[in-house]
């Protein structure tokens, strides 16, 4: 297994990595709003039954929106031997000087070994190493296995959007994003 920056050849190899996520826990998402506040919240609730989360397979608009993206030099694969079996597709976003992570996945027969924690360390120490001064991943209030994942490695919760899939997020049985980020140790 070894960690190799991604190229625009590998691409087209996402979907066999981008597969979904397992809970049996879920974030409940409050929100009011009065003249006086604004609050959103993030409430954990187990849930009776577990749910599988299985993502839909990318569109080629999308496949063709990231093959310039690896050029950028913060994409990186995870490989057994040359086998793409985790990405991290970020993208520099030099208005503001960030990271947008816009995909990262481990498959399921690697996950809970550690290979996702690496490849993300890789992913920060690459952004550092250029003056970025955070990182953003977004998720959903269901994948309380990657809100975890994250904040494990100095991310939080610094954004909460109810109207980011549709405009019908906030209904209990569907999803709402959530941004996390995590601040670099260099720039402003």
């Amino acid at each position: 297994m070894d960690i190799r920056a991604l190229t625009t050849d590998y691409v087209s190899h996402l979907p066999t990595v981008i597969s979904g996520y397992q809970t049996g826990e879920v974030y409940q998402v409050g929100y009011t709003e009065t003249d006086n506040e604004t609050a959103v919240s993030l409430r954990l609730f187990s849930l009776p039954q577990p749910i599988n989360k299985r993502f839909p397979p990318l569109e080629q608009d999308d496949l063709e929106r990231y093959k310039p993206i690896p050029a950028q030099g913060f994409s990186f694969g995870l490989f057994n031997q040359d086998t793409l079996v985790g990405v991290a597709l970020a993208e520099q976003m030099h208005w503001n000087n960030s990271l947008w992570v816009w995909e990262f996945h481990i498959a399921g027969g690697y996950r809970g070994e550690g290979w996702g924690r690496l490849l993300m360390t890789r992913v920060i120490a690459q952004a550092q190493a250029a003056g970025l001064r955070t990182i953003v991943c977004e998720t959903q209030n269901t994948n309380v296995p990657a809100i975890r994942f994250y904040r494990r490695l100095g991310f939080r919760v610094e954004g909460i959007d109810i109207s980011y899939y549709s405009n019908n997020d906030l209904n209990p049985d569907r999803e709402v994003a959530v941004f996390m980020k995590r601040r670099l140790e260099i720039g402003d």
